[in-house]
């Protein structure tokens, strides 16, 4: 009967160790990220605010599926490594050998999967469907 306790007990404290990293990991994570922008030659259309806790709960995106970190061709970047702004690696104004320049990445990545998710009504063609009004 004892092992059977401490079965119990030992089960227990591991969910809520489990949960209890799960809520201090989420913290971290912010809820909305404004994707401003900043350094282009021309501000051809307003910021987006992207619902980053809604992608990655409700939506189901991984976090490999924007956070990158490229060696040999190989995307090494895993959860709970250090996150940079996207502009740290694609700058705004121009590609940089295979690195394409910032609005061309985020075009690339979230129309891309937008168009792959279309049928769940994710907004890909026009352009202010995710672009606010520019001040």
């Amino acid at each position: 009967m004892k092992i059977g306790r401490l079965t119990l007990i030992l089960v227990l404290f591991s969910g809520l160790a489990f949960l209890a990293i799960g809520a201090l990991t989420a913290a971290d994570v912010p809820d909305k990220i404004l994707l401003e922008n900043q350094g282009y030659k021309k501000n051809m259309k307003g910021p987006v605010e992207f619902s980053h806790m809604k992608h990655a709960t409700e939506y189901g995106a991984a976090c490999t599926d924007c956070h990158h970190v490229y060696k040999d061709g190989k995307n090494v970047w895993k959860e709970g490594d250090p996150v940079q702004k996207c502009s740290a690696c694609h700058d705004p104004q121009k590609s940089q050998g295979n690195i394409p320049k910032l609005m061309t990445a985020y075009h690339d990545n979230c129309k891309g999967c937008h168009k792959e998710h279309q049928d769940e009504n994710a907004p890909y063609k026009k352009c202010n469907d995710c672009h606010q009004k520019k001040d």
